[in-house]
């Protein structure tokens, strides 16, 4: 179930990862020294709610109590940073940071924990760069500023986001939003997101189970492997081998330059996701194919039958691009 939302605002301090530091300090108090004042971060009444209706995140919140007097408040700990603002510093990503107007997707200690990872150990973790350059948006975007579809990171791949009730990044939950910075949002997400770690031909190759082992061999034989590995990004309609079988023809008869035709025909430059798909024309490296994006076809000038893509085998992303799964290899005017 979706998390409920509550929106807190903060206008101090002035820069984003001061106002992280800020925030670890205050909120991370043990039992004997609750929050001193509430406005240093919020006010308890005004989040109760919300911390209530965290099923994973509760053991996170501990009640403490203030006074003994008529009209004694409550207050609670909220999630620290201290993991995230470590891994900062350990990829040199302050400045980068503290300097631009950005907006942050901010996994919790306990989102960190999950994954067996800490402040002493946050270091070590591969392509730690790459994951924290993937919970960072350009600009202010805001709760409402939100739409389902992938919205583009820092990292260079794209978080897919569901608003439906609540916000949801990729399989994270957003717990606390629109935290204000004078550079920028704060997001409070309960997972860590991992970014993808392997290019277009590393995916295909390792995609389970074995559905591209045709075009995969298809792409060394026509010498594109280095492209589709290394340049781009691009977004990739690829053909499955049962495809590859009911195209009757075996690619090794073909001349690397036919080859080189028709992988071409299935190649978009950038990064073109399943709601980017229109009606229309769209241009690859070899012309044009014309997308009916209501019915998810392209159609095949040389043929009656359209190519289908496949519904769960879209929006595949790559360290550079992104793969659609079709069923049917697709043939260039050229060839026919």
């Amino acid at each position: 179930m979706k998390q409920t939302i509550r929106k807190i605002s903060v206008l101090q301090p002035k820069k984003l990862f001061v106002f992280l530091l800020a925030l670890m300090v205050t909120v991370s108090c043990n039992e004997e020294e609750p929050m001193a004042e509430a406005e240093q971060v919020v006010a308890a009444d005004d989040i109760i709610t919300t911390l209530e209706s965290w099923d994973q995140e509760v053991s996170d919140v501990e009640p403490a109590e203030k006074g003994s007097t008529e009209g004694r408040r409550r207050f609670f700990r909220i999630p620290t940073f201290f993991t995230l603002v470590k891994a900062l510093i350990k990829t040199d990503l302050l400045g980068t940071v503290i300097r631009n107007e950005l907006t942050v997707f901010a996994p919790t200690d306990r989102a960190f924990a999950r994954l067996g990872i800490y402040p002493w150990n946050v270091g070590s973790v591969p392509n730690l760069e790459e994951i924290l350059l993937y919970h960072v948006l350009g600009g202010e975007v805001r709760a409402r500023d939100l739409e389902n579809g992938f919205t583009p990171t820092l990292n260079g791949a794209s978080v897919e986001v569901e608003v439906h009730g609540g916000i949801r990044i990729n399989d994270s939950d957003v717990i606390l939003a629109d935290i204000h910075a004078l550079n920028g949002i704060i997001h409070v997400i309960n997972r860590v997101l991992i970014p993808p770690t392997d290019n277009l031909v590393e995916t295909a190759i390792s995609f389970n189970p074995d559905e591209f082992n045709s075009l995969v061999g298809a792409v060394v034989q026509a010498g594109l492997a280095e492209t589709l590995a290394n340049d781009g990004p691009f977004t990739v309609f690829a053909p499955t081998d049962e495809a590859f079988a009911n195209l009757g023809i075996d690619p090794a008869s073909l001349t690397v330059e036919q080859l080189q035709s028709v992988l071409l025909y299935h190649v978009v430059p950038g990064r073109v996701f399943s709601d980017d798909l229109f009606n229309g024309a769209v241009g690859t490296l070899n012309g044009d194919i014309i997308i009916d994006a209501d019915n998810l076809t392209i159609d095949d000038l040389g043929s009656d039958v359209d190519a289908n893509l496949i519904p769960g085998l879209l929006n595949v992303q790559a360290t550079n691009g992104v793969i659609h799964v079709i069923d049917k290899v697709l043939i260039p005017a050229d060839l026919l």
